[in-house]
């Protein structure tokens, strides 16, 4: 079969591999749609601590069974399913306090290879994280299956409101808010009653999109951001940032658009080895709460996952290109390029 590997920044090759094949508890699936997203774009600019190459790339995907091992339940061959990238192995020390998403054996329990056309799905994927898709044979059947690939990021974005502990409401800004985690936010955000949203990015197109997903104002990232914050929050800063851009510099923007008493949360990713710092009297006198926040939970991929079945969350508009195998790549550089959020590949 054919799939993409990872070979280091820079370096994808689209090679052919054996098939896999189902051990006890896996599933093998055929891909059907995998989505590009922002944690491959960063591997393959830069380079990622959980990659480690040569090795498969892509994890986001919605694909058909097509072989199931020894011992697996509720689930069959010709069933249509999202798997999750991971799975918590349920009885380490984070596991066991209720903090799955730092499980220690994480890093050995993702899978990646969503940009070929199988990929096999571990046993603790497809016994906790991995979920059938309803049926539909409406006109835009098609178009809500293919948001269902996207379940993964929208479970790290409910954990990252979770960690916001957010307030009917609390005037949230969303740093970062014309990316893709950042238009789910967005969109999440506005369902659990934030108000007003503020989306801040530096593309006028994807401002407007930012709008039509919910946001009540959206605001260029430019030196006059401060100001224009505190006159939508009637002068007192925002309850709550949600920093996705992962540049550490906007880390450091964060705290600047807060109350006092406000909380950031600090969900993008920056470079391995960044270091950001803050004003140590407004963290102190100001009792600002900095919270960092990392993956997805089972819990979290569910409640996505519920979210996209009941088409409260909208992934078409992200998706701006689609191509194949062989488009990955190109499809990676227009992201860069910030030419779309997201493209969907079809193996």
């Amino acid at each position: 079969m054919r799939a993409v590997r990872f070979y280091g920044p820079g370096q994808l090759r689209v090679e052919e591999v054996p098939e896999p094949r189902a051990a006890v508890g896996e599933a093998v699936v055929r891909v059907e749609v995998a989505l590009t997203d922002g944690t491959d774009l960063k591997a393959y600019l830069r380079g990622h601590r959980l990659f480690r190459p040569p090795m498969p790339f892509g994890h986001e995907l919605v694909g058909t069974i097509v072989e199931l091992g020894a011992g697996v339940e509720g689930f069959a061959v010709g069933d249509r399913v999202v798997p999750a990238n991971s799975a918590p192995c349920r009885r380490c020390f984070y596991c066991r306090r209720g903090q799955s998403g730092l499980c220690q054996r994480l890093d050995e329990n993702l899978n990646w290879g969503a940009y070929a056309e199988l990929i096999r799905i571990p046993a603790p994927i497809v016994a906790q994280n991995m979920h059938r898709l309803p049926a539909d044979d409406g006109p835009r059947s098609d178009e809500w299956h293919e948001a269902f690939a996207a379940t993964e990021p929208l479970a790290c974005v409910v954990a990252g409101v979770d960690a916001a502990e957010l307030r009917s409401g609390d005037a949230v800004v969303v740093l970062g808010g014309t990316g893709a985690i950042g238009l789910l936010f967005v969109q999440l955000l506005r369902q659990v009653g934030a108000s007003p949203v503020i989306a801040v990015g530096r593309s006028a197109e994807r401002l407007e999109l930012a709008r039509r997903l919910g946001a009540d104002l959206s605001l260029p990232a430019d030196e006059g951001l401060v100001g224009r914050v505190l006159a939508a929050t009637a002068g007192r800063g925002a309850d709550l940032v949600i920093e996705a851009t992962g540049q550490p510099a906007v880390w450091e923007q964060s705290a600047d658009l807060l109350r006092p008493g406000g909380t950031a949360v600090m969900f993008g990713g920056a470079p391995g080895g960044s270091r950001f710092s803050l004003d140590t009297g407004r963290v102190h006198y100001d009792a600002l709460t900095i919270r960092g926040v990392f993956h997805h939970t089972p819990a979290t991929f569910e409640r996505a996952f519920r979210l996209i079945s009941e088409r409260r969350v909208r992934i078409a508009p992200l998706i701006g290109a689609r191509g194949g195998l062989d488009d990955v790549e190109p499809l990676l550089r227009r992201m860069a390029n910030r030419e779309i959020v997201k493209a969907a590949i079809r193996p």
